[in-house]
């Protein structure tokens, strides 16, 4: 299957929120680490850079908006999922020009990519609930 450029920049954002994650790495050098990996020349570099910078930038406020979506601490959730939700809470919240379901399908398609078993499930229903409190007049319009 051919990716879409959107689809890479989320993949390789995702490899970045993981990496800040775990090492606290500086967001800049994670990025020049990942502009080296194979498939990069791929994807939207605009776009990555607007992921992994703005998720990075806003986890403190996206933390907050997610974690009544949870049936557990944020922090109990494995770095993947985390990240994931990460990523899909930016867009929710700071790229209403993509639509909803899009960030849901990108998500649960990460997630079934890279996460646990079942955790694309638990991606969806955290991200449908979180959708229709951030973005509840477009989720009702559907």
């Amino acid at each position: 299957m051919n990716k879409s450029s959107r689809r890479r920049s989320r993949e390789f954002a995702l490899q970045g929120l993981y990496q800040w994650q775990l090492a606290k790495a500086d967001p800049k050098m994670i990025a020049e680490q990942l502009a080296e990996a194979k498939g990069f020349d791929k994807l939207d570099a605009e776009y990555f850079n607007a992921l992994l910078n703005g998720a990075i930038g806003a986890a403190a406020e996206l933390e907050r908006k997610i974690a009544p979506c949870l049936d557990r601490a944020f922090g109990e959730l494995s770095p993947v999922e985390r990240g994931i939700l990460l990523l899909a809470g930016y867009e929710l919240l700071h790229r209403p020009e993509v639509p909803y379901r899009v960030v849901i399908n990108e998500a649960v398609e990460l997630a079934k990519t890279y996460g646990g078993t079942d955790g694309h499930k638990f991606v969806n229903g955290v991200l449908d609930q979180l959708a229709a409190r951030v973005r509840a007049p477009e989720v009702k319009s559907v």
